[in-house]
């Protein structure tokens, strides 16, 4: 099997209101749309985010990912990450987000691993890492390396 990522598929329980969030609120162009039913985001080379109505997906999903007792949910948890270029477009996107009607779960902060990183919940709950990453380098053909970070990190 090829190591690659073609689809992301978050299972939303209103799909008007996850549109409006990634949308209007956050600027994303959609690829193709089913009103009510699926909204595919191109978000990166040949990768698609597609925000599909929960119900189906746990239908389709097969188990392991369906209803729990008493209508709680039992899914594999899962964060998306979204990577920037500095320390400050990390605040400016968690406040785009926030703006959006997402919520700040954990502040942006220095981290052990060299970068600087912050969590937001979209309206259904699914965890985006926004990071500043300065060991994490994307060449022009798409190939990710990851290098020494830069000398003080904690100097953000």
């Amino acid at each position: 099997m090829e190591a690659r990522v073609s689809l992301i598929t978050l299972g939303v329980r209103d799909v008007s209101r996850a549109r409006a969030f990634y949308v209007e609120g956050l600027g994303w162009e959609p690829v193709e749309e089913v009103p009510g039913e699926v909204v595919f985001l191109q978000v990166g080379h040949g990768l698609l985010l597609s925000l599909w109505r929960r119900a189906d997906l746990l239908e389709e999903a097969g188990p392991g990912i369906h209803e729990g007792h008493h209508g709680t949910e039992r899914m594999a948890p899962v964060a998306l990450a979204h990577n920037v270029g500095s320390p400050a477009e990390v605040d400016d996107v968690l406040a785009s987000a926030t703006a959006a009607g997402g919520s700040v779960v954990v502040r942006a902060q220095v981290r052990v691993w060299g970068g600087y990183s912050g969590y937001f919940a979209d309206p259904d709950g699914f965890r985006w890492e926004v990071a500043h990453n300065p060991g994490l380098v994307v060449s022009d053909d798409g190939r990710v390396a990851f290098v020494a970070p830069g000398p003080d990190p904690g100097a953000w």
